[in-house]
């Protein structure tokens, strides 16, 4: 699969410093020349990042979808910018939402751009377009190699994608589904509990954990991806003085069937972990969690409510830096 172009946000506050528009088009109904993205020009009285961040999330899409100037689309490129160029602005677009934007704001900025998009298809009757979006902002957003994928993001944008007479038909009843996944253990609500038991046989359960911070971290033994965040974890200062001052745990669970080799693999984790397994298969045979790939992460505060939900290794070890 061709890798996501995801954008760090060191690199994308560069960029809003310099964004300018990607040249004006002649004046006309249909426009049949390419042009390069025609980024949001940020004014020049507003010097702070985090509001220039807003303002990029903002307008990011006005000139694009501007009805009154209609480019070619095809299958090689979409309101005429290049598919490359196209992916690259909903990459950037959604980097900013994830990374600069309060949840409740980029919620609302998701669901304008899912708006202006159907706005503008029903302006730009192309065949190609809608479906571009379509495609690209879903697999952003809910690919699990993805590196800004947002269940909270993607609900408002799959659950109009479910609704929608835009989008694939064949597709609306599985959009359906995923909205319904994407609403469990959201941001800001209290997380499920689970109960799962260690090695030694001895029953837990994730409420009954004690700390200011829990991460929970659904894993498989032998995993190289869970191997690399073990390791990232074991290596943080940080990490290990919040463990041992009680202040974090790290609750790692088991979900799926092949117990001998868990138990084999159970002993290499951190001895100040809580390890265990769902004895009961529930996080499965429920969907208590929407765990689509392991390894998945969630950070939760005391009282066990979502802070991060399916969140990268980076995401984590920065909020956890940042504590």
């Amino acid at each position: 699969m061709r890798k996501l172009k995801g954008y760090s946000l060191a690199l994308l506050l560069v960029l809003l410093c310099s964004c300018r528009n990607g040249g004006k088009a002649s004046q006309g109904n249909q426009e049949p020349s390419s042009r390069p993205f025609p980024e949001p020009e940020v004014p020049g009285m507003v010097s702070d990042p985090a509001a220039a961040a807003d303002y990029v999330a903002a307008n990011f899409w006005k000139a694009f979808l501007d009805t009154s100037r209609i480019y070619r689309s095809d299958t090689t490129m979409v309101n005429g910018v290049s598919n490359d160029d196209a992916e690259s602005a909903i990459g950037k677009y959604l980097t900013i939402l994830e990374q600069s934007c309060p949840l409740e704001k980029a919620v609302k900025y998701i669901s304008g751009f899912e708006q202006s998009l159907e706005r503008f298809a029903s302006v730009d009757t192309s065949s190609t377009f809608f479906p571009f979006f379509e495609k690209q902002v879903s697999r952003y957003l809910y690919d699990p190699n993805s590196p800004v994928r947002s269940e909270d993001l993607y609900l408002p944008f799959v659950s109009r994608l479910a609704e929608s007479p835009l989008s694939t038909e064949a597709m609306r009843p599985a959009y359906a589904h995923d909205a319904r996944m994407c609403a469990i253990n959201r941001t800001g609500t209290r997380a499920a509990d689970i109960s799962f038991t260690d090695l030694h046989g001895k029953r837990h359960s994730l409420y009954g954990t004690k700390a200011a911070y829990t991460l929970l971290f659904f894993s498989n033994p032998g995993c190289p991806a869970c191997k690399e965040i073990t390791e990232t974890l074991q290596a943080s200062p940080k990490v290990a003085y919040m463990l041992e001052e009680g202040d974090l745990a790290v609750v790692n669970v088991y979900i799926d069937r092949e117990l001998d080799k868990w138990r084999e693999y159970a002993s290499e984790y951190p001895d100040s972990w809580t390890c265990g397994y769902d004895q009961d298969y529930r996080v499965r045979s429920d969907v208590t969690y929407n765990v689509r790939a392991i390894p998945s992460l969630y950070m939760l505060d005391s009282d066990k409510v979502v802070l991060l939900k399916d969140a990268t290794t980076e995401s984590v070890m920065a909020f956890i830096n940042g504590l």
